[in-house]
């Protein structure tokens, strides 16, 4: 963490912080879930639901094509998390909307804006958002893992 917060750009701390973070929660679930990193998840671009998703969490095992049902994005923000909030909603929108079209919906997408030193969590049950205004920080790693295994584990 020190490494990246030096660094100080978003980049660094994506790579450094929240990717380790993730790979932490795969191994804890061993492997049954993928998440994948900077992919194209091109949804629907008639509403705009079309982007590159910082980090991206199916509970599919298989690692080498993303696979239905997604259940959490992550978006990785510099320092400001208030403004990545609209573009994590599109994405959970985007990610539910790709869930019905496989025909493998899930009770909740869950997001996740975060600089890797602070966390701020969604939760969208199919219309409802929402945005638990707690802002954790790396410090509560422990805890962070533990919101992060129960949207897994689909625990609202």
């Amino acid at each position: 963490m020190p490494l990246a917060t030096t660094i100080g750009t978003e980049k660094a701390r994506s790579e450094l912080i929240v990717a380790n973070i993730l790979v932490e929660l795969r191994e804890h679930y061993k492997q049954r879930i993928s998440f994948f990193s900077g992919i194209d998840f091109n949804v629907d671009a008639e509403n705009g639901l079309v982007g590159v998703c910082d980090f991206l969490v199916s509970l599919s095992p298989g690692q080498t094509i993303l696979d239905a049902p997604v259940i959490m994005l992550v978006e990785a923000k510099k320092e400001d998390l208030i403004s990545g909030l609209g573009q994590c909603v599109a994405e959970m929108l985007a990610a539910q909307r790709f869930n019905a079209e496989k025909k493998n919906n899930v009770a909740y997408i869950y997001g996740t804006v975060t600089s890797g030193t602070d966390w701020l969590f969604l939760k969208l049950e199919a219309k409802c958002l929402n945005i638990d205004l707690t802002i954790y920080p790396i410090a509560l790693c422990d805890k962070i893992l533990g919101i992060l295994a129960n949207m897994v584990a689909q625990k609202a």
